[in-house]
């Protein structure tokens, strides 16, 4: 990875310094603007080239390679953070997922316990209602025995009453008293 990135340097470096050289070729003619020579000077030519071939290993050394060593830092840091992103998403996700299945299994223990809680609730109803009923029942047997021997009672009462009204009626009937 080391050569591939020395080697995209390198061609960097001959790029911007292709570059510069036509800057420089054209920019004499450039200048003269209405005294175009088409070709220049070569002694001049051959001293700037000179120079910049001589500029061209410090100003890779002091500019260039400083440049390129940040923007690869930099891309060491993206790629490290990027990781590190990546990682600490998938750390959420684990914990997400835990607590949504806490979440759940506490949603099915309370579903159970209100189910246990509605089925004591309605076995204690059904149990009320039963000792209500049986009380009920009790009650009335209890009031069905009274009625029936104050009936009984009742009952005695008026035959002894209709036999002593029979006798006075009968008595009254015949004008004398009956026995």
């Amino acid at each position: 990875m080391k050569s591939d990135r020395a080697q995209r340097r390198g061609n960097r470096a001959l790029a911007a310094a292709g570059f510069a050289a036509g800057l420089f070729v054209a920019a004499p003619a450039l200048a003269a603007g209405g005294n175009i020579e088409l070709l220049p000077d070569p002694v001049k030519l051959l001293t700037l080239i000179l120079l910049f071939t001589l500029l061209v290993f410090p100003v890779n050394a002091l500019l260039f390679k400083p440049i390129f060593a940040a923007l690869a830092a930099r891309d060491e840091k993206i790629a490290g953070t990027r990781a590190r992103a990546a990682k600490l998403a998938a750390q959420a996700d684990e914990i997400l997922g835990q607590y949504e299945g806490q979440v759940r299994q506490a949603r099915e223990e309370a579903e159970l316990e209100r189910r246990d809680t509605l089925a004591q609730a309605r076995s204690a109803s059904l149990a009320e209602a039963n000792r209500a009923r049986a009380s009920a029942e009790t009650e009335m047997e209890s009031a069905r025995g009274e009625i029936a021997s104050e009936l009984e009672s009742a009952r005695a009462g008026l035959r002894q009453q209709a036999g002593q009204l029979a006798r006075e009626a009968a008595g009254r009937v015949l004008g004398r008293p009956v026995s």
